[in-house]
């Protein structure tokens, strides 16, 4: 791994251990180099490296919250903002513990896209009522309930 101006340049063999602990994070890291063919000190470093330099942002669990009973719907929240304040709502509810996610668009209005977990409709509601319409330059809300999940993963990388 090399730094060029702030920008992280990855070699075929981190390409390959990231895409060794994204299959399985479990794995020790002597695992992970007899897979490759190297050390598992080398595997460290570059591990380390990778999480001292940004690439491997966090260690986690993905857990699957209806196997252990607890029920939730998700939403999709549409909000529509003055251009002037889109930043500022945009940051205010990405601190929501709601919310998943926050992104911005940029298409025939400036737009905002959350996707937001709550335990029930009435929790749904409240949410927007008391924490995302007071906000500053929210125009509109648009919001989706997620009715059935056909797909979802986290992006996986391919290999170099």
């Amino acid at each position: 791994m090399k730094l060029k101006n702030q920008e992280v340049s990855l070699d075929t063999l981190d390409w390959q251990i990231l895409q060794a602990i994204q299959e399985n994070s479990k794995q020790t890291y002597s695992e992970v180099g007899r897979q490759l063919g190297v050390a598992h000190s080398t595997v460290y470093d570059r591990i380390r490296k990778m999480e001292k330099n940004g690439v491997i942002k966090k260690w986690t669990v993905d857990i699957d919250l209806e196997k252990i009973g607890i029920n939730y719907i998700t939403a999709r929240m549409s909000v529509y903002t003055d251009p002037k304040e889109s930043e500022n709502v945009a940051k205010k509810l990405s601190e929501a513990k709601e919310v998943l996610e926050v992104s911005m668009s940029l298409s025939d209005d400036l737009l905002i896209i959350a996707k937001v977990l709550a335990r029930d409709q009435d929790e749904l509601h409240s949410f927007i009522a008391k924490k995302v319409a007071p906000l500053q330059g929210v125009l509109r809300i648009r919001t989706s309930i997620v009715t059935k999940k056909i797909k979802e993963e986290r992006f996986l990388i391919e290999k170099k």
